[in-house]
């Protein structure tokens, strides 16, 4: 049994330290059982795939396993599901869709088999339905078959619309995955302006969907949606993520952000990936696949409540206190709202992280314990890193090349004669750049005192 007090440090999670003091904030591999350590280690060692993304692939694998089962409950009426927003960011060649295509291949498998399974069902039905109902009722054959449903938990390009019906045949919840994260938010207005970007605001929350287009099959009513999305995009167009209102109205802080620093494309070698490594990863997503799911008496999933024992919920308001006065402290309401994301997305990673530990028998499943919170604290820590960096991003591409030039330049700290004089030595007028330095407090400077600042490390 995996207990608070007994946290034995691998050898993957060695090497995280390492990579963590040497290049910046590492996924927290350590998170998940020491099957999945293993995993992930074998996984990197074999192919070379940045340790980050496999680990975060492996994550939103496992909370797609868990969908509409299991809820997180943190008070009386508060209930959260494992829904991720995932995105993958790097360069041409950074091997991040491999990671992805590994993680993901246990519901290609199942998605195949069901299809195969679709198609004969289809078959039948056509037949049936090609047939009078005398000649049904002769056969000894149903007089009102119903049209078969394909069972699935992957979808790509799809419209509101067409996934709500797919989702209403399949309760469980779905991933969308789409190797080129673009293509799917440079689509949110192709029909309807804001209609598209509203609606996975809405699923991100888990807030009732209802469908009654006049292209709909029928009316759609999905009681508690559970739709996670990952994809993979380019560092070099994070700004097209940031377009239009995505960056005021809270839906690029709902994503989670995976951005190693590589420094090196990968090299290939002649280590070969453990039979069993495979095989281990298919057995923890069908375990999770084949999971009990009970239904109401409306057909509806009825899932399990996992509550929060009472030392995991002291920590977890704990760290809630200690988070909320860094809110308090913070003026960027940019930055703020990024950090009032990660309050929801911890109390998910604690749902996922325990049952992530009871399908490789470490755990039970009656509550999130204390050793699922810390490790979720840990993981919201990387996820708020990462989040800030990519703000970063953004808010350095909205420079000019003399602004980026003069912010480069300063020191971690400085003051305002110090920052003139850089000002001025790269052609910027002494009143231009206190403007300049007061319009980004917050977002790319802190004021320590009066006429002293530092620049914010995001």
């Amino acid at each position: 049994m995996d207990t608070y007090s007994i946290n034995p440090v691998s050898i993957i999670d060695e090497a995280i330290d390492l990579s963590t003091r040497l290049s910046g904030t590492a996924f927290p591999v350590s998170i998940f059982p020491n099957k999945i350590q293993r995993i992930i280690r074998e996984v990197h060692e074999c192919h070379n795939y940045p340790t980050d993304y496999i680990a975060a692939a492996i994550l939103t694998a496992i909370a797609v396993g868990i969908g509409n089962t299991h809820l997180a409950q943190i008070k009386q009426g508060w209930t959260e599901s494992p829904i991720l927003y995932m995105a993958l960011i790097g360069r041409p060649g950074a091997n991040k869709s491999h990671p992805l295509s590994f993680a993901m291949k246990p519901f290609l498998d199942y998605d195949y088999k069901q299809n195969q399974e679709f198609e004969k069902m289809l078959a039948k039905y056509d037949e049936l339905m090609s047939m009078s109902r005398k000649e049904r009722a002769e056969s000894g054959s149903e007089q009102f078959p119903q049209e078969p449903i394909r069972k699935r938990f992957l979808v790509s390009d799809v419209t509101p619309e067409g996934l709500s019906l797919i989702h209403a045949q399949n309760k469980r919840g779905l991933c969308l995955w789409a190797d080129e994260l673009s293509a799917w938010f440079k689509n949110f207005n192709r029909y309807n302006n804001g209609s598209e970007e509203q609606f996975w605001l809405s699923v991100f929350s888990a807030k009732t969907t209802i469908s009654d287009r006049k292209n709909a099959k029928s009316f759609i009513f999905i009681k508690r949606p559970y739709i996670s999305v990952i994809g993979t995009i380019q560092k070099k167009i994070l700004n097209e993520l940031a377009k239009g209102e995505r960056s005021s109205n809270g839906f690029i802080d709902r994503i989670l952000f995976v951005m190693p620093n590589l420094q090196q494309k990968a090299r290939w070698n002649d280590k070969e990936l453990p039979e069993d490594i495979e095989q281990e990863w298919n057995a923890i997503i069908d375990q999770l696949i084949q999971s009990e799911c009970n239904l109401n008496e409306q057909g509806e999933i009825d899932p399990q409540i996992l509550c929060f024992s009472e030392d995991a919920k002291k920590r977890l308001y704990e760290w809630q206190h200690h988070f909320s006065e860094l809110c308090d402290r913070e003026t960027n309401d940019t930055i703020v709202s990024i950090y009032c994301k990660q309050e929801i997305y911890i109390i998910r990673f604690c749902l996922i992280i325990q049952l992530a530990r009871w399908t490789c028998g470490e755990c039970d499943k009656t509550c999130i314990d204390l050793l699922a919170v810390e490790r979720a604290i840990k993981l919201t820590e990387y996820f708020k890193e990462s989040a800030l960096s990519v703000q970063n991003i953004l808010n350095e591409n909205a420079l000019n090349s003399q602004q980026q030039a003069i912010v480069n330049l300063l020191p971690p700290s400085f003051t305002t004669a110090q920052a003139i004089q850089v000002a001025e030595q790269n052609g910027m007028k002494e009143r231009t750049f206190q403007r300049f330095l007061n319009d980004n407090i917050g977002k790319l400077f802190r004021k320590e005192k009066h006429g002293e600042y530092s620049k914010i490390n995001l």
